[in-house]
């Protein structure tokens, strides 16, 4: 026979059964989130990569936030070389990651995943906010980024990103660079041909422009030691090939 203790005790569980699986589904998110670095070089296909996680979240119900820096296509703009693209929210320095999370959670929004790209952009500080998301608050972050810049050095952010994450990954697109080897590092040029000096963050493209513009080139490591463009080497070639 039950007692009336069991009984009361009964009641009570089941008024707070709603409460306890809430709490329960906290726990599980904690436990599962992570902090996730997907990193390579251009044209490696981070930022179409980036786009198909956030539609993959989507498709299931799921709602997140999708951040950006510096792209290629303006403001507040995710963009691909495929010519996919998305709205964004546009880091700059002052963007301050887990405050603007718990604004959005406190006004009942739901934030159940971050896709950030661009990640070599964003400071130290930051890199350690999106670290405190995923431990606080059991949102997992998806962090897209180049590792080193034109110098082969490594962006301060991508650097804090390798040491923070829990799992770190290089892209399996292999960019090419134009003698066909795997492309490993990435080139800054000038009218196509390479330089290694200047400001680390110069905006550009992988494709060629005029005379004076800053464009970007993927190279082999043999290529980009010996400062090899496809534009010297054809230079060179031709002179080769006149004498």
């Amino acid at each position: 026979m039950d007692s009336p203790v069991r009984s009361i005790w009964d009641l009570i569980c089941s008024r707070r059964a709603p409460y306890l699986a809430n709490c329960l589904g906290k726990w599980q998110d904690l436990l599962v989130a992570e902090l996730i670095y997907y990193c390579g070089t251009m044209d490696s296909g981070k930022s179409t990569l980036a786009l198909q996680t956030a539609h993959n979240h989507v498709s299931r119900g799921r709602r997140g936030l999708l951040f950006t820096s510096k792209d290629r296509a303006g403001s507040g703009i995710l963009s691909s070389r495929l010519g996919l693209h998305s709205d964004a929210i546009e880091v700059d320095a002052n963007l301050d990651f887990r405050r603007h999370v718990v604004d959005l959670l406190s006004q009942g929004e739901r934030v159940e995943y971050l896709v950030c790209d661009e990640a070599q952009f964003y400071t130290l500080e930051q890199i350690e906010q999106l670290a405190n998301i995923v431990d606080g608050l059991g949102i997992s972050v998806f962090a897209f980024g180049i590792l080193t810049d034109f110098r082969t050095s490594l962006f301060p952010g991508s650097a804090r990103l390798v040491e923070l994450a829990d799992r770190v990954h290089t892209l399996q697109v292999e960019a090419l660079c134009w003698c066909g080897s795997r492309a490993t590092h990435n080139a800054r040029t000038v009218g196509g041909l390479m330089v290694t000096e200047g400001e680390q963050v110069a905006i550009g493209n992988t494709d060629s422009g005029g005379d004076d513009s800053v464009a970007y080139e993927v190279l082999c490591r043999r290529h980009h030691m010996r400062r090899a463009t496809a534009k010297s080497a054809m230079i060179d070639g031709l002179a080769t090939a006149g004498k």
